[in-house]
């Protein structure tokens, strides 16, 4: 078995712990933002969308930064960071609810909150928490190369993605029961135990990890700007991140719309952390099978059976709404109809994810490939920034907030909330033609671009001076 050093487990293990806060969070964050500060679906899913976001982009500049600082101190200030973020998400609230401004039981009693200008200062911990995991994404994965060899590398970073799914798998399981127990108060406690992970995380790194390698200079901030308008100035791969951030925008909908459409349209015995696991779980299971069927067929094949099935996965999660009332597998219908379909987003993604970088690469110019990969999760950025918007606006026509419906007893009225969402399946009607059109789009783009380089090597070929 491959040896690895001290500091390869120690940045394992403190990623286990950062993904299992993250996604304890993250699964709920839109729940957060609406049911304890008060913001509309549309505000929240602005708010969330840009949160997201960042953490896609942010990284190409912490990892320069960590870079000249050193692995070791960009940790640490990375998990301080995060620790106060997340525990800024659970005192803020705490500090409201004290201060008799709002009152956190089964559902919230606002008393002004959602006119006053205290319900902004979320953003203060939001950014802690931003700055915090861009450093995470970048430092630890780039500790992983810095502490394998060619030899062992390949291993070093199968272990590394088992912690991320690991992690991400665990902390979902803990948001239901909290939730349940605890009712919108419960996810404010949510990030008690998030930042409880990364100050655990934190004092492991500042006991433990001792590395030994020498850090590198790395790029300055300008080389990095320089280097993006580069890529976003390429007609080409500008194109691929666009089509590819549909297939992402369907994807990232398990955190934007699903947990609060299970839980307007089910109830609170809905558990959204559970079927969002079904996610990593498929993935983990077929990954390796959906691999190897396909390792003989060319990366555009992979990708455009994947981007087939997402808008399929789409139009499954409509059918919950459309199928009557009748249990299935003792599920309700919503419930299995999205449990099913976030099983054939893991399937697309099994087709997608592990070939896309394969297929970017070759678009990039000849000898610039390692100068462009490190801008090819541009589409995260894109995709998160719309999609989360895009679904606070859906919500909002389709699947409102039950508490708009209250009387002035504090009881829904159930006829009325009915009527505003006999059509809450139109929601996912609109990311099956967002998956269709990036499907049909990517199937053009790969013929276009395969004629573009036939006709650029026969131009090539013709050019060439004939020997002698």
């Amino acid at each position: 078995m491959a040896k690895f050093s001290k500091p390869f487990w120690v940045a394992n293990f403190v990623e286990l712990l950062e993904r299992l806060a993250y996604y304890a969070v993250f699964i709920v964050i839109t729940l957060y933002l609406s049911n304890v500060w008060g913001f509309s679906d549309i505000e929240a899913g602005v708010i969330a969308g840009l949160f997201s976001a960042m953490l896609y982009l942010l990284p190409l500049f912490a990892g320069a930064y960590a870079d000249k600082i050193g692995f070791r101190t960009a940790i640490i200030l990375a998990f301080s960071l995060l620790t106060v973020g997340y525990a800024g998400l659970g005192i803020l609230p705490t500090m409201l609810e004290n201060a008799g401004l709002v009152n956190y039981e089964m559902t919230t009693t606002y008393m002004g909150l959602q006119e006053s200008h205290l319900r902004w200062s979320i953003i203060a911990p939001l950014i802690l928490v931003v700055i915090g995991g861009a450093f995470i994404k970048s430092v630890i994965s780039g500790t992983v190369a810095r502490e394998t060899t060619p030899e062992n590398r390949a291993r070093g970073y199968s272990l590394f993605y088992m912690m991320v799914n690991i992690g991400a798998f665990t902390g979902k399981t803990v948001v239901d029961p909290l939730r349940r127990s605890m009712g919108d108060q419960g996810l404010v406690y949510l990030n008690y135990f998030s930042a409880a992970m990364t100050l655990l995380a934190l004092i492991a790194v500042y006991f433990f990890y001792k590395s030994v390698k020498t850090e590198g200079k790395g790029k300055s901030f300008l080389e990095i700007g320089r280097s993006m308008v580069k890529v976003m100035l390429n007609g080409r791969l500008m194109l691929l991140i666009i089509i590819v951030s549909g297939f992402w925008m369907i994807q990232s909908q398990m955190y934007a719309t699903m947990p609060k459409y299970v839980i307007r349209m089910i109830g609170e015995s809905a558990s959204p952390g559970w079927y969002a696991n079904v996610n990593p779980l498929v993935v983990f299971v077929f990954v390796n099978l959906v691999t190897s069927l396909m390792r003989k067929r060319s990366a555009i094949s992979s990708m455009m059976i994947g981007m087939i099935i997402i808008p399929l996965s789409a139009l499954i999660m409509s059918f919950g709404n459309q199928v009557g009332e009748a249990y299935i597998l003792g599920l309700h219908p919503i419930a299995f109809m999205m449990i099913v379909g976030i099983a054939f987003q893991a399937i697309a993604e099994c087709f997608i994810s592990p070939r896309y970088l394969e297929f970017f690469s070759l678009q990039a110019p000849k000898g610039e490939e390692g100068l462009y990969l490190g801008f090819s999760h541009l589409h995260s950025f894109f995709s998160f920034l719309f999609a989360f918007g895009l679904s606070g606006f859906l919500l909002d026509k389709y699947c409102p907030d039950p508490r708009l419906f209250m009387n002035d007893a504090g009881i829904v009225d159930t006829v009325s909330y009915a009527a505003a969402t006999q059509n809450a399946h139109y929601i996912w009607f609109v990311f099956v033609g967002i998956g269709a059109v990036s499907a049909i789009a990517l199937f053009f783009y790969a013929r276009i671009t395969r004629k573009l380089d036939l006709q650029k090597r026969l131009a090539s070929s013709v050019e060439m001076p004939e020997n002698d």
